[in-house]
């Protein structure tokens, strides 16, 4: 009875191979003959000689996955419950530890923690690379797979062993499994005139959130710079990366993908309206912002709308596709690449800032007892007719405000006296 079974299979599968050569629907495509014999002698050796017997729906399901997962890291098969698993998670709650991941030599790689989640608290960073779950080893692991395990019950455990650059000995993380909610957008004023927004992920909404945020501070005055950081945001929607592109561009092109059929091929321009008026833009970036970030920093870079500052990208260039399949799953597809406006692809390579700046960790140097001489400082000195009392104080209240800024967040102050700098050339009618 086996053999009866394998041999329709294979009978059923090669009939497609004696198709006529031209340009199929999915389902009817031309499939090598000898390919599939050997498939089915595979298929037939596991059924006959495994230790245990195997139902013949794992065996095809197995088949598929390792199918879509030798095609590259972001291709995958998703089952019933993953797929709607996904479709939660681009609405903005999902169950989990709260990172991006992608497979990099047979290990997890972590893309990105996403900001307020357990993962994030635990300290885990870009370019991690897990290869334990619990005492489970990854290696072999699909990245489904892995994913599964990580997902549980909220308040469980997990430990994640993993190996980090720079440090010689495996890391044990242990980290408590929760409902993972992302505000996808935040927002506050640096200092007068100068907002900062951080895009955690692209969702639906970001590009809507995004524009509510940026509203709510030009209530607070006019804007005379703004940050957008996109720090460790590992992407999302292609829609939402064009829509928060556009709303800082007046015209032309944003983004464009192509691939092998024409459904891939498509190219998304800007409308009128820069919903800051022009004012001079400083975007942040890094090892862990991939994706849709890259396409909002390539664009905004080759239009010269700001400047790019931080480290080089990810560099995940590709567009995936979601394609449901009658048994309820779906497949993931890369369908794409996709192009920045000066024709640039980002895959494997990322987007180069124009002001690079390197992970450091500042810390205030011990005050000497002994400060520098002023002029102030000398008997008899003459006294400045034009000064205004409370000028000192208000300047060192302003020096201790920049210290603080840089000691959390050196990058960022940068970002903001980049602005500043900006802003006084303007001011100033200084010209190239």
């Amino acid at each position: 009875m086996r053999a009866l079974k394998i041999g329709l299979l294979l009978g059923a599968l090669s009939a497609a191979s004696w198709a006529e050569d031209k340009q199929t629907p999915a389902g009817a495509v031309n499939i090598p003959f000898e390919g599939l014999k050997t498939f089915s002698e595979v298929y037939g050796r596991i059924q006959q000689d495994y230790v245990e017997p195997v139902p013949d729906d794992k065996l095809l399901e197995d088949a598929i996955r390792g199918m879509l997962s030798g095609l590259d890291p972001h291709s995958s098969y998703l089952d019933q419950e993953q797929y709607n698993e996904l479709k939660v998670g681009t609405t903005g709650q999902f169950g989990g530890l709260g990172i991006e991941v992608g497979m990099e030599n047979g290990f997890v790689k972590v893309i990105a923690p996403i900001d307020d989640t357990p993962a994030f608290h635990a300290g885990i960073k870009a370019g991690d690379l897990i290869i334990r779950l619990d005492d489970k080893p990854v290696k072999g692991m699909s990245l489904n797979d892995a994913v599964k395990m990580m997902r549980g019950e909220p308040g469980s455990p997990i430990v994640l062993t993993v190996v980090r650059e720079g440090v010689e000995q495996p890391l044990k993380i242990t980290i408590t499994r929760d409902i993972i909610k992302i505000k996808s957008v935040k927002s506050r004023m640096l200092e007068d005139g100068y907002g900062y927004l951080r895009i955690t992920s692209f969702q639906s909404k970001t590009g809507d959130n995004m524009v509510e945020a940026v509203d709510e501070m030009k209530k607070k005055g006019a804007l005379k710079g703004l940050v957008l950081d996109l720090r460790n945001n590992p992407g999302g929607v292609l829609n939402a990366a064009v829509a928060v592109s556009d709303a800082f561009l007046e015209s032309g092109l944003i983004v464009y993908t192509d691939g092998r059929v024409e459904d891939a091929k498509m190219r998304f321009s800007a409308t009128p309206n820069d919903i800051i008026g022009g004012a001079p833009m400083v975007v942040l970036i890094n090892g862990g912002s991939a994706s849709a970030s890259e396409i909002v920093a390539g664009a905004l870079q080759d239009h010269k709308r700001a400047v790019i500052m931080g480290e080089k990208t990810f560099g995940k260039g590709s567009v995936q596709t979601i394609l449901p399949t009658s048994n309820g799953g779906a497949v993931k597809l890369t369908t794409a690449r996709y192009y920045t406006p000066s024709g640039r692809s980002i895959q494997a390579e990322g987007i180069t800032p124009d002001v690079p700046i390197s992970r450091v960790k500042l810390e205030m140097a011990a005050k000497s007892e002994f400060a520098p001489i002023k002029e102030a400082d000398l008997a008899g000195h003459l006294s400045n007719d034009k000064s205004k009392k409370g000028g000192d104080a208000k300047d060192k209240d302003g020096e201790r405000l920049d210290e603080a800024l840089a000691l959390q967040d050196y990058p960022l102050n940068e970002a903001l006296n980049l602005l500043k700098g900006i802003n006084i050339v303007h001011k100033n009618g200084v010209k190239n």
